[in-house]
């Protein structure tokens, strides 16, 4: 029963990290609170994916335009798969002529090459030049509109459903905060030869110039570079934005804003908030020992633990040195055991974050005892409890 309760065991060993040559302790977080006026807002790192705010994410709301970054993927998809190409046309219906809201002022039965209308759906926000695109490559905006929500799904838009390509009123056209944060990181990673469209500031079509709506984008320090507005009287203002600052980007969202200013000023804020208060910090990197783990019959009594890569943590900066980690596993493991093999599981407790986890794998290779040394460790173990 003894050696079925020792091989069944966890084994936890304390892990000595520590964040800019310091060692870890545990305290709360003390990132500074936040509060806004949005009905609902979502920031989120990119690259580590921590969550960082969170006010009614999970709530579908009315999108308005910042649905047409949906119509915009779908484009996107078509230009790198090879379906079209940037000096493709389409032709202007009827129905596209006449779509009302913002426009790019497409003229009926003209033909309109696919980079001008990326930058007339992003930069001028035209609701015409959604239906072009969507009558261009699904034949009607009722097909695109099938055509997107089974997209949505596949790239993880779980409560996300389009009616039509450019966010106008429907009851039915809803996504969530949360849903269009993970379409903008979606644009940034699967598109980065076209994302930069998002910080183009000004486009001229049928000699009308109309600038950039996003007001971040002419905000100096915002390090803001995409993504897109939304406005309905039922919807409020909105934003969805990405920005870099010293190399590390955040994904935000804000919805329910009651005018451009309010919607500008709390967009800008917020940023600013989730850059000053939270940071990201390497706390584990491959060939660091972080414990030892017992092994049975093995050549030797324990082997060292370490990462199978970095380990990269969202913190808040004041409490970056305070963290807790421990290496769990099944043990004693038994040899052999190759360098590399996975062993187990690093688990880091953040305060005021979700835990972080990593694969814990063998720092080095630890071989078998002989036919002799497994039999008299055999004998040790149950004459003794030991191995």
């Amino acid at each position: 029963m003894r050696r079925q309760v020792k091989f069944l065991m966890i084994g936890v060993i304390a892990a000595g990290l520590a964040i800019a040559g310091e060692a870890a302790s545990l305290r709360p977080a003390q990132a500074e609170p936040l509060t806004t006026n949005a009905a609902h807002a979502y920031i989120i790192d990119f690259q580590t994916g921590a969550v960082l705010f969170d006010k009614m994410a999970s709530e579908r709301l009315h999108p308005a335009s910042m649905s047409k970054l949906m119509t915009i993927y779908m484009l996107f998809d078509a230009l790198k798969r090879g379906d079209v190409k940037l000096t493709d046309t389409f032709h202007v219906t009827e129905k596209a002529w006449s779509t009302q809201g913002s426009k790019m002022f497409v003229e009926i039965n003209s033909e309109i090459p696919v980079e001008d209308l990326i930058r007339g759906i992003i930069i001028q926000s035209g609701n015409d030049a959604c239906v072009v695109v969507a009558e261009g490559l699904a034949g009607s905006e009722e097909a695109f509109a099938d055509r997107m929500n089974k997209k949505a799904k596949e790239i993880g838009l779980t409560d996300s459903n389009f009616t039509n390509a450019s966010g106008l009123p429907d009851p039915n056209h809803l996504m969530t905060a949360k849903d269009l944060a993970t379409l903008a990181q979606r644009l940034v990673v699967d598109f980065p030869e076209y994302y930069p469209y998002f910080s183009e500031h000004e486009f001229v079509w049928h000699g009308i110039k109309q600038g950039n709506r996003n007001p971040l984008l002419y905000r100096t320090g915002s390090g803001v570079d995409g993504l897109k507005t939304g406005h309905t009287e039922e919807a409020g203002f909105g934003l969805t934005a990405s920005a870099v600052r010293d190399g590390r980007r955040v994904i935000m969202v804000v919805h329910g804003l009651t005018g451009m200013q309010e919607r500008a000023d709390e967009a800008g804020g917020l940023l600013d908030w989730a850059f000053r208060e939270y940071g990201n910090f390497t706390i584990a990197t491959p060939g660091t020992v972080l414990g030892e783990a017992e092994v049975w019959m093995g050549a030797e009594k324990t082997v060292p633990l370490t990462v199978e890569s970095d380990l990269l943590v969202t913190l808040p900066r004041s409490e970056r040195q305070k963290i807790v980690a421990k290496a769990v596993y099944q043990g004693p493991i038994s040899a052999p055991i190759a360098k590399g093999q996975e062993v187990g599981e690093l688990v880091i407790d953040i305060p005021g974050m979700p835990q972080a986890k990593a694969k814990l794998v063998a720092a080095k290779d630890v071989g078998e005892l002989s036919f002799g040394g497994r039999i008299a460790a055999a004998l040790q173990h149950f004459a003794f409890g030991s191995n």
